[in-house]
């Protein structure tokens, strides 16, 4: 069976970034391959430059989520009077400065950003071709060691718990995620590649979630599947090593 990686995404809070209109920056419900992509690369110690890295890595992913909680929805205003020598921090070293223009630095900078609070997620990854750099077992270790620090979709949402959990033999992506321990309920909430395993209650959807990392546009279409399934998932006791760390 082929090999997948378990990532747990947790944090107070959460934000699965979706299209950005103006200055209001909304949120899917399950987190986009372009943000997975992105968080892998940040703990490999890729540059944002490094374009054909990020790119390879995108397309080689084969990734599904389950909700273990879904958490609420809360929308944060942000306003601040930025100067021109004003500087942000960044993962990568070096301050951020402002580029703008004097008459840019006259008004208030107000922004709308939309979070998930209370989430907690499964992701389950597979990469193909599996023998080609980087592999699951060099994700796994730069999960532990990240080159840079973590975050979950914007750099306010650190993880309150390790990223990487195990890995898993499983015929798909679903069967990955159904194998995995699980929080005694009922029912969760999944989104899987089409193809990747049946859920009993699902519709298909395509969504546009693959980035360009040169331009740093999202284009193009993918298909996945969105629904619950209330069949049973593994529980702790039928597992040595899963959720070993949660």
């Amino acid at each position: 069976m082929p090999r997948h990686l378990l990532m747990r995404l947790r944090a107070p809070l959460v934000a699965f970034g979706g299209e950005t209109i103006d200055s209001y920056g909304v949120i899917r419900d399950f987190p986009a391959l372009s943000m997975v992509t992105g968080l892998i690369a940040n703990a490999l110690g890729y540059d944002r430059a490094d374009f054909a890295l990020h790119d390879r890595l995108q397309a080689r992913l084969v990734m599904g989520t389950r909700l273990d909680a879904s958490g609420a929805r809360l929308v944060d205003f942000q306003t601040a009077q930025l100067g021109k020598r004003d500087e942000a921090w960044t993962t990568r070293g070096e301050p951020e400065t402002r580029q703008g223009g004097e008459d840019s630095y006259k008004s208030p900078h107000l922004r709308h950003r939309e979070y998930h609070a209370g989430l907690d997620a499964l992701v389950a990854i597979r990469l193909e071709p599996a023998h080609e750099q980087p592999t699951l077992d060099d994700i796994a270790v730069a999960l532990d060691r990240p080159k840079r620090p973590l975050f979950i979709g914007r750099k306010p949402c650190l993880p309150t718990t390790r990223v990487f959990v195990d890995m898993i033999d499983a015929d798909d992506v679903l069967d990955a995620l159904q194998r995995a321990p699980a929080p005694a309920q009922s029912e969760f909430h999944f989104q899987l590649p089409e193809g990747e395993g049946a859920l009993r209650h699902a519709q298909s959807r395509d969504v546009c979630d693959e980035r360009n990392w040169k331009t740093g546009v999202h284009g193009g279409w993918r298909r996945v599947l969105e629904g619950s399934d209330p069949r049973a998932t593994a529980s702790p006791k039928q597992s040595n090593s899963l959720e070993r760390s949660a």
